[in-house]
């Protein structure tokens, strides 16, 4: 039996991770330095891949990228719970999962990626998916517009419009960046910084470093976020295998 890991992540054109909870998952084996294999799912592939090993979660499908595999067969879906896991596997170094910064961040990102994603779901099948998964996307996520057209929303819901609807929980997330030093939440590297780094390379990866700066910019604060992504970069630079 392999004593690597197994990580389902999606798959894109660019063959490099991309999606924010892939990266939340793909952090942490990058810094606990655990060894590690991806396997590339498109979206319609991801229930028969992966229901035979796992029961359904409670997302829209049941099954979800990132899901993990352990050198025991043990399969684990959705990202919080695979760090949950992991640290207990493998404690150190320590990711402060019990991080008071952590918590405020996670019930700050369903505002923050709802108030975007006018701006981000038209743009994914543009600049990342591969042909087998668009029309899963498209199928899906015009369900989550009550049936309107990605573009109609891009037009009528997207660009400043949903930048100016994040701006509230953005600035709180660049307030609570500014607490210490810096260039992390705390003192030292933390889950917190692996989920809030992840939405920034999202942004970059799906709408591009020029909406991804206004989006730093509302926050108010934009340095802190560049500085943050920079300090993060020893364990982004694994994002093809």
């Amino acid at each position: 039996m392999s004593d690597e890991i197994t990580l389902y992540d999606l798959a894109s054109r660019q063959h490099k991770c991309w999606s924010l909870n892939p990266w939340k998952t793909r952090f942490v084996l990058n810094f606990k330095q655990l060894p590690y294999n991806t396997i590339w799912l498109e979206y319609p592939d991801i229930k028969p891949t992966l229901s035979p090993h796992l029961p359904p979660n409670s997302t829209s499908t049941g099954y979800s990228s990132p899901t993990i595999r352990l050198p025991t067969n043990k399969f684990i879906s959705d990202s919080r719970v695979i760090a949950t896991e992991l640290e207990q596997l493998h404690p150190e170094p320590s990711m402060n999962l019990d991080s008071v910064y952590l918590s405020q961040v996670e019930t700050l990102m369903p505002q923050i990626m709802t108030a975007l994603a006018p701006l981000f779901i038209p743009e994914v099948p543009k600049t990342i998916l591969n042909d087998a998964s668009l029309e899963y996307w498209y199928e899906t996520r015009e369900k989550r517009f009550d049936g309107m057209k990605l573009d109609q929303v891009a037009k009528e819901q997207g660009g400043d419009i949903a930048i100016r609807a994040a701006q509230v929980p953005l600035m709180a997330v660049s307030k609570l960046l500014i607490e210490n030093e810096g260039p992390f939440f705390e003192k030292e590297v933390g889950y917190v910084d692996f989920v809030w780094c992840g939405f920034l390379v999202f942004m970059v990866k799906a709408v591009g470093e020029e909406w991804t700066q206004k989006i730093r910019e509302i926050g108010g604060v934009p340095e802190v976020h560049e500085k943050l992504v920079e300090a993060m970069k020893p364990w982004l630079e694994r994002d093809d295998h």
